[in-house]
């Protein structure tokens, strides 16, 4: 339930705290005055999106937190699947800055927008008057009906198969066009490979091809060059190597005068001795070098190859055509093999279909089982209100398949017969009359504003005894009622006070009188600006603010009675 709902520089509000109580909250106050406006920033820690506009002051950031207490709700699954802290009395807050950058955070911890809104869906439901409109949709229809069959398991596994159920039909048609793609192309895609294939590619081995082909260009300049130099290492008589032998020789002359002659000559011996291997390599590598205009040519052919199918395939390596090359490889498979993955996904899609057909059915039986138990509670319910007369029947029909899901190729398993959709095989609709003997139709089409809403309160008040939500709101739900009927509508809201918390806004006396706690909402004049301001009323303060809702601004004694009465508080 929420405990505690803190509100900063949102709309017409600077700074607001309320206290919420555990059973039936009132909420009344002149049009206008801001009521809405704290359903509305309550919203926002439920998830909803914000706009800066909606600002009290736009150089600061607004803050709404609302303190929940949870315990016995079955949430700590929530918390676990969402890496979150577990605690009783959790907090909920939403932070909004001027240039309307958002932060959401789940008892202190940051989280993103759809896990707050997530955690707010199980926390309260906030039923406005235009929400009643939501009673025709048959999405929620078989809402209502799937909340008394109590088959929540059941129906989220069936939901986790339909997702995989529909990611294979997907895969199936894709794998099908595919396939069909690559028979269309598959001798170009044959001659392509082929091309690649006796190209007898390799990775790395262009840059080799190219080196050597630049050295055979280049091999009469190259040979000369290395003659060249071995000629002035050691091949003529003042060679670099003959001249350093000279200079040793010198140099171990000087040993009996001189002992630092000796390690200068052997450090030129050491010279000596690395320069002749230089020499020996430059004779080496000279004798290897060749002018040999076959292999060059052979080269240049290996190598036009490569780069024709590089300007083929617009790619600049080796490698980048190897990897086209085994794409190619694997279209050609999936040309040759492909009906035999297509056959293999059909089979297994059919056995998903059997599985879905049989969850499906057992949630059929569930829901027709409920159906009786909802009409009988309705309507009841409706009779409490003033309604006696109505009729309602929930309808229920089976949906049919004429063809397989696919759609295209009739080859899927001929033995389903069911229309498989997110929730099942059911369609359900709800058929109403106000009156007696007048026949059963479509809710809109024969219930008025008042009727709609107290209709939509008997289902509501169906739901709220068979689920585990903490907080249901109304705002403004007895629109189109007034009376003895108004009277009814506060009882009922009065009863689900024994499976939850209640927060309700209204204009009927009759109704604000049966509440545990009553806040009154006000517009306060402040110098130039208007703040919206919230107190919870005393008794003496709640007797004059019902007779007023009786009576106007001033009430008269008579009034004030009505209003002692209404609360059971005669003076």
């Amino acid at each position: 339930m929420l405990q505690r709902l803190s509100i900063s520089n949102y709309a017409l509000i600077d700074n607001l705290e309320i206290s919420f109580d555990k059973g039936l909250n009132i909420l009344t106050g002149e049009t206008g005055a801001g009521k809405s406006i704290i359903l509305g920033a309550l919203s926002l820690i439920l998830g909803q999106r914000a706009e800066s506009r909606y600002f009290f002051n736009q150089q600061k950031k607004c803050v709404i937190e609302g303190s929940f207490k949870i315990g016995g709700f079955h949430l700590k699954a929530f918390f676990e699947e969402n890496d979150l802290d577990y605690e009783a009395e959790t907090v909920l807050r939403r932070e909004i800055s001027a240039d309307g950058k958002s932060r959401a955070f789940i008892n202190d911890t940051p989280v993103n927008l759809n896990a707050l809104k997530a955690l707010g869906e199980k926390l309260i439901d906030i039923h406005s008057q235009h929400a009643t409109l939501e009673i025709n949709d048959p999405v929620f229809q078989l809402l209502v009906v799937d909340a008394v069959a109590k088959h929540d398991g059941l129906l989220s596994d069936y939901k986790v198969k339909y997702k995989q159920y529909k990611k294979s039909l997907a895969q199936l048609q894709q794998l099908i066009a595919d396939s069909d793609k690559a028979k269309a192309d598959l001798d170009y895609f044959q001659f392509q490979y082929d091309e690649l294939e006796k190209a007898n590619l390799a990775a790395d081995k262009q840059d080799h091809l190219e080196q050597e082909l630049y050295a055979l260009n280049n091999a009469e300049d190259i040979k000369r060059d290395l003659l060249a130099a071995s000629y002035l290492m050691s091949g003529s008589e003042t060679a670099a190597l003959t001249q350093l032998r000279e200079a040793a020789h010198h140099l171990s002359t000087l040993e009996k005068f001189n002992p630092d002659a000796i390690e200068l000559m052997q450090r030129l011996n050491s010279t000596i001795i690395e320069l002749k291997d230089i020499a020996s390599d430059i004779e080496s590598i000279e004798q290897q070098t060749h002018i040999n205009e076959a292999r060059a040519e052979e080269i240049n052919n290996r190598l036009s190859v490569i780069y024709n199918l590089q300007k083929k395939h617009r790619v600049n390596t080796i490698e980048e055509l190897l990897i086209i090359q085994d794409e190619l490889s694997n279209k050609i498979q999936q040309a040759i093999f492909g009906d035999e993955a297509i056959e293999s996904l059909r089979k297994n899609i059919n056995v998903e279909i059997q599985a879905l057909t049989q969850m499906a059915e057992e949630l059929s039986v569930n829901r027709v089982k409920a159906i009786p138990g909802i009409e009988t509670y309705v309507l009841k319910t409706l009779a409490e209100m003033g309604m006696g007369n109505a009729g309602l029947k929930v309808e229920h029909l089976v949906r049919k398949s004429e063809s397989p899901e696919d759609g295209k190729d009739g080859s899927l398993s001929d033995s389903r017969t069911y229309g498989l959709t997110d929730s099942g095989i059911d369609h359900i609709r709800f058929l109403f009359s106000a009156n007696k003997g007048h026949a059963l139709a479509e809710m809109s089409k024969v219930a008025s504003g008042g009727e709609l809403s107290r209709l939509m309160l008997s289902i509501k008040s169906l739901i709220a005894q068979n689920t585990a939500l903490p907080t249901i709101i109304f705002d403004e739900i007895d629109t189109g009622v007034s009376g003895e009927v108004a009277n009814k509508v506060g009882q009922i809201m009065e009863k689900l006070t024994d499976n939850l918390q209640v927060i309700t806004i209204t204009h009927l006396p009759q109704i604000a009188s049966k509440g545990q706690s009553h806040y009154f909402v006000y517009k306060d004049d402040e110098g130039a600006t208007t703040y919206t301001r919230i107190k919870q009323l005393n008794e003496q303060e709640r007797v004059l603010e019902i007779a007023k809702m009786l009576s106007g601004d001033k009430p008269g004694e008579s009034a004030l009675q009505n209003a002692r009465e209404l609360l059971g508080s005669l003076q």
